[in-house]
């Protein structure tokens, strides 16, 4: 395997070399399921979708482990101004954000594991926080202890004189760098027992301990917005390895999407919701959209950029469906040595799209001069490409494949072609202003005719 990936820890392009030969292991920070998902929220889930589909093609055996947080501030305060329960409001948007990212085209991970499903570990990870001095209790909280740890900020390149948790003061806390792994229950909080007393746990210590339950104490990769390199992911190593785990080997984070300059975030209002978005454009082209930019490039949102995918995303469809149509069905090829390049390039999504766009270029001109030949080598190679980016438009996840919808297809197939017959009749008599009719009308009904040397060829014009 030659891919090169840039790791943010080390702020620099390093080879991938899997912990284990063959496997490639992966935690990625997953939603905190407050509210109903954003395109912002559901970008990570799209580019680690892509580099475990890149890295399944290149014969590894991935094994990606997406997190759910399902209790926290804003879970509680949430629930509580709705009047429902915390666990019922987190399961309903932990529903939504599945139903997102299915939607959207991402393989399901390995696993999904909940935070209030792994107490057991985190107080496992106290107690070995605490035997080595790098943790303390007080009055049924536990910190981290910052200072006791010399390699903190190494993630973040935070000093230490300029750390600032984000948390509320607290009296038991010892030094006002540390973090909280536990917080003390409170009335009418959700709280668990542990030997420290009841409680709930801290964001930064889920994510440690989770990932030691399903990767071990070292795997290959951890992956998040780049919003999390400081503080979650900075505490995450520090408590991790001041525990004696080695963790993670690269560090991989994922640019925001903005707009009007601003990180998306619900409370700046500035949010364009999934449901909203897929009322616009077609899941696939919402996901080229997404995808499109190389993961560690900022998104500005513009509705413009959006149509502009949606059209990029088009040409490719179309280009595939002619030559279906011409041909015959093309099964996935090999994606090429010039995409292969680009994806092992940390990634590069817009290379690797470039090169999808040169195969659709010359299929077409192929297609144009009749070479059905090249046309079809180009659409294998096309559906090997953008089937590695999971946004292959002839795979089942995006064709219309139910039975329902093939019973619509083939109907109006045969009224397509009736009319299209009818059409090139009224051509071959030189009744051209009934042909330009036909055309208008099928134009009309929402299908495109394009005429090509070998026949007329038609899709529609949202398809």
């Amino acid at each position: 395997m030659s891919l090169h990936i840039f790791d943010s820890a080390s702020r620099s392009l390093r080879e991938f070399s899997a912990l284990t030969p063959g496997v490639a292991s992966i935690y990625v920070c997953g939603a905190t399921v407050q509210g109903v998902p954003h395109i912002g929220h559901v970008r990570s889930g799209l580019n680690f979708d892509v580099v475990r589909r890149w890295l399944a093609h290149c014969g590894a055996d991935v094994r990606l482990v997406r997190n759910v947080t399902d209790i926290d501030d804003k879970i509680i305060a949430k629930a509580a101004d709705a009047g429902r329960p915390w666990w019922e409001w987190a399961a309903t948007h932990e529903r939504a954000f599945d139903s997102a990212y299915d939607t959207l085209g991402c393989l399901p991970p390995s696993v999904g594991p909940r935070a209030t499903g792994h107490i057991t570990q985190m107080v496992d990870l106290m107690q070995r926080l605490i035997d080595t001095g790098h943790a303390y209790a007080s009055g049924g909280d536990v910190y981290f202890s910052v200072a006791s740890y010399p390699a903190y900020g190494e993630l973040s390149r935070m000093k230490l004189d300029e750390v600032q948790q984000g948390e509320a003061s607290a009296e038991g806390k010892r030094d006002p760098r540390d973090f909280t792994l536990w917080k003390a229950a409170k009335p009418g909080e959700p709280s668990w027992p542990t030997p420290w007393g009841p409680g709930r746990p801290g964001w930064h210590l889920e994510c440690s301990a989770m990932a030691r339950a399903y990767l071990g104490p070292e795997f290959d990769i951890h992956g998040g917005g780049v919003d999390l390199v400081f503080p979650h992911h900075e505490n995450e190593q520090a408590q991790s390895r001041a525990a004696g785990d080695g963790f993670a080997r690269y560090w991989m984070h994922n640019a925001w999407v903005t707009m009007s300059g601003e990180k998306m975030s619900k409370s700046l209002g500035n949010v364009v919701s999934i449901p909203e978005m897929l009322n616009r454009v077609r899941a696939q082209e919402l996901r080229y959209y997404l995808v499109g930019p190389h993961y560690r490039s900022m998104i500005e949102y513009s509705e413009a950029a959006l149509d502009e995918s949606v059209r990029a995303y088009q040409r490719i469809e179309y280009f595939l469906r002619k030559v279906a149509q011409r041909t015959g069905i093309v099964a996935p090829g090999d994606p090429g040595p010039e995409f292969a390049a680009a994806m092992d390039d940390d990634l590069a999504t817009p290379a690797a799209l470039a090169a999808v766009h040169n195969a659709v270029r010359l299929g077409n001109t192929a297609l144009d001069a009749g070479d059905e030949e090249t046309a079809r080598a180009a659409a294998a190679s096309v559906r090997g490409m953008t089937g590695v980016l999971g946004l292959d438009p002839l795979s089942p996840q995006w064709s219309d494949t139910s039975a329902a919808d093939t019973g619509l297809r083939q109907a109006l197939d045969a009224l397509v072609e009736d009319l299209l017959e009818e059409r090139q009749r009224a051509r071959a008599d030189r009744n051209f202003a009934l042909a330009d009719a036909i055309r208008d009308r099928l134009l009309t009904a929402g299908v495109t005719v394009e005429d090509t040397p070998g026949g007329p060829l038609w899709t529609l014009k949202d398809s």
